[in-house]
């Protein structure tokens, strides 16, 4: 039987699971709440980015993406933050909507699967 790893986990959920060398992130939300989508968009890329690195990958092996707006209108902001962190890496697929979020201070959350 393969071998499943899980990081971070509590009661709920754990925060990645890795399985076959792909890695599933769970949602990720800002921690500074008082940030624009620009800014709440930074810091969970950035806590993408730690996550990835503990698992042995990074964003240039991303497979998929799920993003969820608060207001589907910050979309173009959240766009321009998304592409500076993309930089020339291959590009996953992607689904980005409007959604009602556990906290209304969250502006956006974001979900990534890749591989090692």
């Amino acid at each position: 039987m393969s071998k499943i790893t899980r990081q971070g986990s509590n009661q709920i959920l754990s925060s990645s699971v890795e399985y076959h060398n792909f890695v599933y992130l769970a949602g990720m939300t800002a921690d500074d709440l008082s940030q624009d989508i620009a800014g709440q968009t930074r810091q969970v890329l950035a806590k993408i980015d730690a996550a990835l690195e503990a698992n042995g990958t990074d964003n240039t092996r991303l497979l998929q993406a799920q993003i969820w707006l608060k207001d589907i209108r910050d979309r173009d902001a959240m766009n321009k933050v998304w592409i500076e962190w993309l930089g020339e890496a291959g590009r996953p697929v992607r689904a980005c909507v409007e959604a009602n979020m556990a906290d209304p201070r969250h502006l956006v959350e974001i979900m990534v699967t890749a591989c090692r």
